[in-house]
């Protein structure tokens, strides 16, 4: 499918390029970490809306630099089994993809120099870092997608990183219980990228996209999502119990039953059709995780 390069990219085609099923992992650290600064009295909407902006921005810019790697790269060919991109489906010209990424990723730094009155100047070295990291996660000399280390990367950046900074932004400090409530964001937004990887994986295997299921298969696959959504679920306990947290944190554990059901979903699934349809479930799980254990944390 072409393309003409003088044609005008309609909006619909960009949103879909910014894959609004990934959004969550943006959205979530921000409610979480949001939600944790309220507990202590610290919380500033200013400094809220700001994070979310530069997590959206930097989520969507990574999203861009994806799908202009992968095309560049050869892992998003006419065999693909997913979702279409952009570039590789003719929509997009691969220069005005490279363009819109940098602008995407120019206007989330930009936010980023706003925080700075909030956090101070040592901000800019997280805010570069995830930028360098979201373009590195496809792009560069050594992708971090294409050697194993993309769950690290989201764990790291899309939880660890984006709850703590975050919460430091409006409080000035990070504590042990920010850290303990950022790993589960971490965890759950890691399965968004294993159910993608899950589905991918011949082709990333014949791309040379050296992902944790290419490397240890899909079974690895399943265990791994299954343990990190107990983990996550079991963090609320932890908070509750030690942290002084009480019984409201836990409100993340109505999921229970949903966490089951998309376990056993990927274990048991065969067609793309449904590990698409997992992807949009998992990202939704993340958001209804987000927003219970932020209600909970506010309650508490």
């Amino acid at each position: 499918m072409t393309r003409l390069v003088d044609q005008p990219t309609s909006i619909s085609v960009w949103l879909e390029a910014a894959r609004p099923r990934t959004l969550p992992a943006a959205l979530t650290p921000v409610v979480v970490g949001s939600a944790l600064a309220w507990r202590t009295g610290a919380f500033d909407p200013g400094a809220a809306i700001l994070c979310l902006g530069f997590s959206l921005l930097v989520q969507i810019g990574t999203n861009f630099a994806n799908d202009y790697y992968d095309y560049v790269k050869g892992a998003d060919t006419e065999q693909r089994v997913g979702p279409r991109r952009a570039v590789a489906a003719g929509l997009v010209p691969p220069d005005s993809m490279r363009r819109m990424m940098w602008a995407t990723f120019g206007l989330a730094f930009t936010l980023g120099l706003a925080l700075v009155a909030w956090g101070g100047w040592w901000l800019l070295i997280i805010g570069v870092a995830s930028i360098v990291c979201g373009i590195a996660y496809t792009g560069g000399p050594w992708p971090l997608g294409y050697n194993g280390l993309g769950d690290l990367f989201v764990f790291l950046f899309f939880g660890l990183v984006a709850v703590s900074a975050t919460f430091y932004v409006q409080t000035g400090r990070v504590t042990a219980d920010v850290v303990l409530a950022a790993a589960a964001v971490g965890l759950l937004a890691v399965n968004i990228l294993v159910v993608n990887n899950y589905r991918d994986a011949d082709t990333d295997a014949l791309a040379g996209k050296k992902t944790l299921v290419v490397r240890f298969g899909r079974r690895f696959a399943v265990r791994q999502y299954t343990l990190s959504i107990a983990a996550a679920l079991l963090i609320p306990v932890v908070l509750a119990e030690w942290s002084g947290y009480h019984c409201p944190v836990m409100l993340p554990l109505l999921l229970t039953p949903w966490a089951v059901r998309l376990a056993r979903r990927l274990g048991a699934s065969t067609e793309s059709a449904e590990q698409i349809r997992l992807l949009t479930s998992s990202g939704k799980f993340l958001a209804a995780y987000g927003l219970l254990l932020g209600s909970g944390i506010v309650l508490a």
